[in-house]
């Protein structure tokens, strides 16, 4: 089996790779290029992190990975009930499972969605978990007792310091920023000494690892770096911040450096990221406006008594959104799925939208959402709408959002009950993009090569064709051979192997019993909220 590596570099993006390259930031990430092959990374239809690593990981598109967000709510309940996704909520192997089971070792290092995580030939160091349930979700479970006494060794920098992101909410004080700059520093460089003790200790046939600094990076400090940012007016703080965040990547260089220095000769190196990142320009509160049209309403809490008070008061608290039912048809229930969700008839006597009548009015609600513009530029707001079956093709996807928006800016969308509608941020903020990035580096590997598009779903397979193992016939993405020279695909023709196996941990007619901890649930929201995924 060939050895084989996968560096995830969250929200990363050649808009300001390639500048960071060029004025040599980025040394190390500009030799793999240069002798590599390059080409933009596609996302998931909503460029998120969660449905996109998911789709990178197992080669299948969101409907029918499951996968659509951070949050979960049953669309078929009349009072849905909010929670997050985890490992059991993917309907499709993971690549970790596809290696194990044709006797491959793999190790995944910080994704997102592994806990709790799955027995596999090899290691799993989830992502998304805080430091005090770290040791409970890594598997094989005497891993965590090995990584412990380590001198490198510090969970509380390894997981996300929850109560560090919240202080990088929009508009904290200047002073949080050096901080929380150099913290991410510090925890990436946390991520790559566990990668390199394993390496050494535990070496497998694959090897993956998310950096998921960048996102953050680009998250709160878009303006710093984005290339059209007028550099030469910065004032000193700012030029400052924009030092620490070119500290960032410098680091992040020297780290790809280490690894790849470490790796056999022999590997092949790839490099992706789940989404790209751009600026944002403004806000669009689709719920308000869902409000104004008649197709939602707010709950009175002045009509609630005290126990229901306090239990709506948690649930506003914690999900950002409290609707009267009765009276909404129509609803985005978070700021990342960048969706509407239309309440379609389930029993007699519920306010929703009948059966017969849900194609017409989805339709409607399309071209009332389309013809909404900007005040003061008079444009449309909204790029693109994509209904169900049009985002996610696929066997799961009822509980995908019947509408996704995608918006001129590519911006998430607003939840609040806020007005006016159409927001103008004070300053640019970084947002999601779909173009992300691919690279790869390596025997067999043409060299200084830029080729077309290619999918996030694409991964899989080339992973599995690196390291010299049957593709599975149902994987929706492509094995794109042109990344490899014609002599090597002569010599290695591609092996297409059964259908992928259904997950053992997914039980499909209910959904899995909530495995994250009540706090730990909790300091992820209030994180997503720090980053703009949650108001």
């Amino acid at each position: 089996m060939h050895p084989t590596l996968l560096l995830g570099l969250d929200g990363a993006t050649f808009t300001i790779l390639d500048p960071l390259m060029k004025n040599g930031t980025m040394p190390f990430l500009k030799s793999l290029v240069d002798h590599g092959v390059r080409a933009q990374l596609l996302s998931t239809a909503n460029p998120l992190t969660p449905p996109a690593w998911i789709s990178m990981i197992t080669g299948r598109n969101p409907g029918n990975h499951g996968v659509f967000d951070f949050i979960w709510a049953d669309q078929h309940k009349a009072d849905p009930y909010f929670t997050l996704y985890n490992f059991r909520d993917i309907r499709c192997e993971t690549i970790w499972s596809m290696v194990s089971r044709q006797n491959g070792r793999a190790g995944s290092l910080n994704f997102t969605m592994m806990s709790p995580p799955p027995a596999i030939n090899g290691y799993i160091i989830p992502g998304l978990v805080s430091w005090k349930h770290m040791r409970r979700n890594v598997f094989p479970r005497e891993l965590y007792e090995e990584l412990k006494v380590q001198p490198f060794f510090n969970v509380k920098e390894l997981a996300w310091d929850f109560e560090l992101e919240k202080k990088a909410e929009q508009g904290i004080h200047k002073d949080e920023y050096q901080n929380w700059v150099r913290f991410h520093i510090r925890r990436e460089r946390q991520w790559f000494d566990v990668m390199t003790f394993l390496m050494k200790n535990h070496p497998c046939d694959l090897t993956a690892i998310l950096f998921d600094g960048s996102d953050k990076i680009f998250h709160m400090g878009w303006r710093f770096l984005d290339p059209a940012s007028p550099v030469n007016e910065f004032d000193a703080w700012e030029l400052e911040i924009r030092e620490l965040c070119l500290d960032f990547f410098r680091a992040l260089d020297d780290f790809l450096r280490g690894i790849v220095e470490l790796a056999d000769l022999k590997a092949r190196i790839f490099l992706a990221s789940d989404h790209g990142f751009g600026p944002s320009w403004f806000a669009f509160r689709v719920n308000a406006w869902l409000c104004e049209q008649g197709y939602l309403s707010w709950k009175n809490l002045e009509n609630l008594t005290g126990n229901e008070q306090e239990k709506a008061k948690k649930v506003v608290d914690k999900h950002f959104v409290l609707l009267d039912w009765e009276k909404t048809t129509a609803y985005a229930r978070s700021v990342t799925s960048n969706g509407i969700y239309i309440r379609k008839a389930g029993r007699p006597g519920e306010n929703s939208v009948p059966a017969e009548e849900y194609d017409a009015f989805r339709r409607k609600l399309s071209e009332k959402l389309l013809a909404i513009r900007e005040p003061l530029s008079d444009k449309p707001i909204i790029k693109k709408i994509m209904t169900r079956e049009e985002a996610y093709p696929g066997t799961h996807n009822d509980q995908a959002p019947d509408l996704t928006l995608v918006m001129e800016d590519y911006g998430f969308i607003s939840i609040l009950n806020k007005f006016p509608i159409i927001a103008r941020r004070p300053e640019i903020a970084g947002t999601h993009y779909p173009e992300g990035i691919f690279l790869a580096h390596g025997p067999g590997i043409r060299q200084n090569e830029c080729l077309k598009d290619l999918s996030i779903m694409d991964v899989t397979p080339i992973l599995l064709y690196s390291l010299g193992l049957d593709i599975p016939s149902n994987l929706e993405g492509r094995l794109p051979t042109e990344i490899f020279t014609k002599d090597f695909v002569a010599d290695h023709p591609p092996r297409i192997g059964e259908p992928t196996l259904v997950p053992d941990t997914f039980l499909p007619e209910e959904k899995q019993q909530q495995t994250t901890e009540g706090d730990d649930e909790q300091l992820i929201f209030e994180q997503m909220r720090a980053l703009g995924y949650i108001e």
